[in-house]
Parts: structure tokens; C-alpha cells; sequence
């Protein structure tokens, strides 16, 4: 006997089955493909839901930290927003949507007086001091993979808020 004949008959012992073998397996697999498949759809789903989630707050980081700068920049509103969507400027092509922002000031004496921005001056009284922060939202709606059995998109809103104090 050669070695040729060896390995085949090996490996037809080994790896052979019959016609019924084969069958069963490609039952098995049209019923197991369908659930790996979702499960498959579902990791990219929650991927991509944890990567708009870190961007959505660190566009509304990024918007803050333009704020805290100084007090120039504390009362810029616009500056704050257009950094916090320049930061998320990849996001539309993640989402579908582009991110919207919104920014706000708010003032506290640290002796406790009840104050705005705007009476700050004659209401915190020396030695109390003035400490301004800033605040930004963000907020963005993605899309699913998924969609309601009426053929709706389905949707989900993140958001993302960021406080700093003003450096003064």
C-alpha cells in the first residue's frame, strides 16, 4: 500500500458522511445563522451608540472649555455653540443628524447672595467674590439600524452637558 492510498482512505473514514449528515448540518446552520446574525447587528448598534455618546459630551467639553477661557469668551455664546459643533463635526455622517449645542452663563457670589450675571457687581459685596460658569448642552439623534414594523426609522436621543468655571 503507498502512502497515497493511506491518506486517502484516512481521510475518507475521517471526513466522510453520509448524505443525511449533510443535511442535519445545513438545517442546524439556517436556524443558527438568523440569531448570530442579530446578535451581529445588535454589537454594531451598541458600537456605534457608545462612540455618538462619547461625542455628543466631549462636543458639549469642548464648547465649555471655549467658555472658561475668560471672561471675553464667557459671555460669547455663539463661539461656545460653534465650538461644541465644530468638535461633532463627523457626527452627521455617524447619525444622520447633526448635533445641536446651546450655551448659557451663570453667576454665584461665594457668600451665598442670590445673583445674575447682570447685577453681579453691586450684589456681590467685597469680600465675597464673583465666580461665573459656563454651561453646554449638546444633543444629537441617531438613527437605528432597526425600524418600527410600520417601516418608521427608530430613534434615539443622546445628550451631553458640560459645567466649567470661568477663569478669572
Amino acid at each position: 500500500m503507498t502512502w497515497r492510498n493511506l491518506l486517502n482512505n484516512a481521510s475518507s473514514r475521517q471526513f466522510g458522511k453520509c448524505d443525511s449528515e449533510l443535511g442535519q448540518s445545513l438545517i442546524e446552520l439556517s436556524l443558527v445563522l438568523p440569531v448570530l446574525f442579530a446578535i451581529l447587528i445588535g454589537i454594531v448598534e451598541l458600537g456605534r451608540m457608545a462612540y455618538v455618546a462619547i461625542e455628543v459630551s466631549n462636543a458639549a467639553n469642548a464648547g465649555a472649555l471655549y467658555g472658561s477661557q475668560n471672561l471675553f469668551t464667557a459671555v460669547d455664546s455663539t463661539g461656545m455653540q460653534n465650538a461644541a459643533i465644530n468638535d461633532a463635526a463627523d457626527m452627521a455622517r455617524w447619525t444622520g443628524n447633526p448635533v445641536t449645542a446651546t450655551a448659557a452663563q451663570s453667576c454665584t457670589c461665594t457668600d451665598g447672595t442670590v445673583i445674575t450675571c447682570s447685577n453681579a457687581g453691586s450684589k456681590c459685596i467685597t469680600p465675597a467674590r464673583i465666580q461665573m460658569n459656563v454651561q453646554v448642552n449638546t444633543q444629537a439623534t441617531v438613527n437605528l439600524l432597526f425600524v418600527y414594523h410600520d417601516g418608521r426609522p427608530m430613534n434615539y436621543k443622546l445628550y451631553g452637558q458640560a459645567i466649567m468655571r470661568v477663569a478669572q
